[in-house]
């Protein structure tokens, strides 16, 4: 699995640098794709739930699951890169948030506060910890930070499969729910709001989006659970 996530993290290196105004959606995608085949790894999405595509694309007011398409990227956009990889049957999930060209101060700082949120989930990710103590202190956090949190979606197990127990929320209470034990691996996955944190489906037909129209962001790292503490696995 640490080899499936460097492939999956310098894809994604790769990926952010190629970020800016005028790059389509699925000039991303195809770079994504033929990344990951080059390093001998397989893309973890596609197909999965009759997704086509390589690589989650979201923009702007569209939280997770974006399509690639022919949109070009405007200066000021923000978008979300979530990317999945197989390798020799072991999965990876990552994302990041990115910003196009100059964008806005309350951009950048949604940007800021959930790359954090996230840093700050993964300090809990502990032998003894609960699920409820990392989505606590996201929750803490991002509240903190008079931000809006997205409790339908979450984060999750990873192994032999994409999606595993247990579902590791963004929110909770201290102590409650499953304990974390030596060898587990998770996702641990905020999505942020600047304002209206509930969704709808997006204009794409697939993906999810804020209800109001507001800006979110999403930041996502898998983590081992080690006797010397959270391994991330998709980081270089």
């Amino acid at each position: 699995m640490a080899e499936s996530g460097k492939i999956l993290a310098t894809v994604l290196k790769e990926l952010e640098k190629m970020v800016k105004p005028g790059v389509t959606t699925l000039e991303l995608d195809r770079a994504a794709e033929a990344l990951i085949l080059s390093m001998g790894g397989k893309p973890a999405f596609k197909n999965y739930n009759d997704f086509p595509y390589t690589l989650c694309a979201s923009i702007n007011e569209v939280v997770v699951h974006g399509y690639p398409s022919n949109y070009a990227l405007r200066e000021g956009d923000i978008i979300g890169l979530d990317l999945g990889v197989v390798y020799k049957d072991y999965y990876s999930d990552s994302a990041i948030t990115v910003a196009v060209g100059a964008v806005s101060f309350e951009a950048q700082r949604l940007i800021k506060a959930t790359k954090t949120a996230l840093r700050y989930g993964i300090k809990k990710a502990k032998i003894g910890n609960t699920v409820g103590d990392i989505g606590n202190t996201i929750q803490r956090y991002i509240e903190g930070q008079s931000y809006g949190i997205v409790e339908e979606l979450c984060g999750h197990g990873i192994g032999k499969h994409l999606h595993e127990d247990p579902q590791i929320l963004n929110f909770g209470k201290r102590g409650r729910g499953p304990k974390l034990v030596e060898g587990m691996v998770i996702c641990i996955e905020p999505m942020i709001t600047i304002g209206d944190a509930r969704l709808k489906q997006a204009k794409d037909g697939y993906g999810y989006a804020t209800r109001d129209g507001s800006l979110s962001a999403h930041f996502e790292h898998t983590i081992a659970i080690t006797k010397d503490g959270p391994k991330v696995l998709t980081e270089l």
